[in-house]
């Protein structure tokens, strides 16, 4: 039987015999529908990539108040339109480690405060200019300027130095750090002529595609990079459409309006999966989706009663009720499993009568206004409304605000005092607490000013014994989970969809979802 299928998977990678005729034979032969498509992603990865077409993409986040600037991208629209026409100097690789991009070899000196990064031979941007180490440093100037409200000004603190000098970039650190070059992959920093100083949002670039059509939180329609120094990027063309409604971005992918689309709510997931032309991806990870207080404005600035918000929460019903088992439960730190520095705390439980202490102790006796939106995460109202029922069991009262999905990430996240958001998570426990944890990151969305935080986190980076590191992270994490402003119920495995129209799809790719937003340039149309 395995013969067999493996023959008809071979035949479906040449585009002899279609994938849904393929899933029928296997479902036949009483195999899974797991481990049919399993076969069929090592029948498209041995066939090699096909060149060509058009592959369209569904995804969320977009909105009409974005910009293509990548030092101000805050939703996944904005990540993937970015990785299209940009490229960092390192990047995570598929399944660990670093891999290089516009950085060909680096290194460091023995006390790793000093890093040198070799730039990239014969590159040139979209423009037609060469990539010089001139651009790589003023690219790292502008996200290191405060008024340039980048997303990576928290991971460009502690840097006392940069320079070019020749075809090298090279970092001067205040202190150690061990895992800067994991710094460098953050998808804002993508290098560009002269920093992107003269026009930050003109998407130049030295990535696989040049984009063509711009009209924001609606579609974005890049071609092929004739230039492009790598063999990255199959299709011609990439279309990518905003699809917030999540009914919408399903129906478009049921359709086959689109290939592929990023955040399958998990209550319909296994619906969506049973489909023959589509299959559904989840890849685990350090994703969560949060609701997050202001620690400096009233009444989120009382310790209290922040706790009493933490323990007036279901932790596990929402997993249930809201992941559908893609996910797991979270304990008030952004931190999980996933990362190797890693430290269990005792899970916090939901616990009524803690909260009614807690908030009886906080002096506030009011009305809790939550602000929350299907753009903020998949189901997001709905848990919003399950904390809403178990809070007033404790005698929390919690009001909920649904906001619109267009300009949710302008006008309430990190503006307003409470509101439901995701993190999609970060390669390193540095890089998480520097982007939103470090008291002057501009993504310090929970206003989580903490002198001892501070110190700890340039502590870390200064210290090369893992063993002592983990501790001092540790120590982090519970200042964050016992202080901050953070109420994380859950961890959220990264639930995407294809259909059999597109090949290549790589299993537990690291970081964000849709293979890292490099599944339309990795992944091709089937033939």
């Amino acid at each position: 039987m395995s013969r067999e299928l493996e023959f008809l998977s071979r035949k479906v990678a040449h585009g002899k015999l279609s994938r849904r005729d393929f899933l029928g034979r296997a479902s036949a032969l009483g195999v899974s529908a797991a481990f049919a498509n399993t076969l069929l992603s090592s029948a498209a990865q041995a066939a090699g990539p096909m060149k060509g077409g058009t592959i369209k993409v569904g995804i969320e986040g977009g909105s009409t108040t974005d910009s293509l600037d990548p030092a101000t991208v805050t939703n996944s629209t904005g990540t993937q339109v970015s990785r299209l026409w940009g490229e960092p100097l390192l990047e995570l690789a598929p399944h660990g480690g670093l891999e290089n991009k516009l950085a060909s070899e680096y290194s460091a000196s023995a006390d790793a405060k000093t890093w040198t990064f070799k730039i990239r031979d014969g590159v040139t941007f979209s423009n037609g200019k060469k990539v010089t180490a001139d651009d790589v440093l003023a690219t790292m100037q502008r996200h290191s300027d405060e008024n340039s409200k980048s997303g990576a000004l928290g991971i460009m603190k502690g840097i006392k130095n940069m320079s070019a000098d020749g075809d090298k970039f090279v970092i001067e650190l205040e202190a150690a750090n061990a895992d800067l070059p994991y710094l460098m992959t953050d998808y804002h920093l993508m290098i560009q002529p002269g920093g992107g100083k003269d026009d930050p949002a003109a998407a130049i670039g030295t990535g696989p595609y040049v984009i063509k059509d711009a009209e924001m939180g609606v579609r974005v329609v890049a071609e092929k990079n004739p230039n492009y120094w790598s063999d990255l990027g199959n299709a011609d063309t990439v279309e990518v459409v905003v699809i917030n409604d999540d009914t919408a971005r399903m129906a478009a992918l049921q359709s086959g309006q689109v290939d592929m689309v990023s955040r399958v709510p998990p209550k319909v997931a296994g619906l969506v999966g049973r489909a023959p032309n589509i299959t559904v991806r989840s890849t685990s990870g350090p994703g969560h989706y949060v609701f997050i207080m202001h620690c400096n404005t009233a009444p989120f600035d009382n310790n209290d009663l922040r706790m009493a918000l933490k323990y007036a929460i279901n932790r596990k019903e929402l997993v249930d009720k809201i992941l559908f088992g893609y996910g797991s439960v979270g304990n008030d730190t952004p931190i999980n499993d996933s990362y190797p520095l890693y430290t269990e705390f005792e899970q916090r439980e939901y616990d009524p009568d803690k909260a009614a202490f807690h908030l009886k102790k906080s002096g506030f006796d009011g009305t809790i206004l939550l602000r929350t939106s299907d753009n903020s995460f998949p189901g997001a109202p709905d848990a919003a409304a399950l904390f809403q029922q178990s809070a007033k069991k404790a005698g929390v009262n919690i009001d909920i605000k649904r906001e619109p999905n267009d300009g949710y990430w302008s006008e309430v996240w990190n503006k307003q005092p409470f509101c439901t958001s995701y993190w999609g998570g970060r390669p390193t426990q540095d890089q998480m607490f520097s982007t939103a944890y470090l008291s002057t990151a501009d993504w310090n969305d929970t206003r989580f000013f903490n002198k001892d935080f501070d110190k700890m986190l340039f502590a870390a980076r200064a210290e090369l014994d893992e063993a002592k590191r983990k501790q001092i992270y540790a120590e982090m994490g519970q200042l964050v989970r016992n202080e901050g402003g953070l109420i994380c119920p859950m961890f959220n495995d990264f639930v995407d969809g294809t259909t059999d129209k597109v090949d290549g799809w790589v299993e537990n790719h690291k970081g964000f979802q849709l293979m890292n937003f490099y599944a339309p340039m990795q992944m091709w149309l089937a033939g």
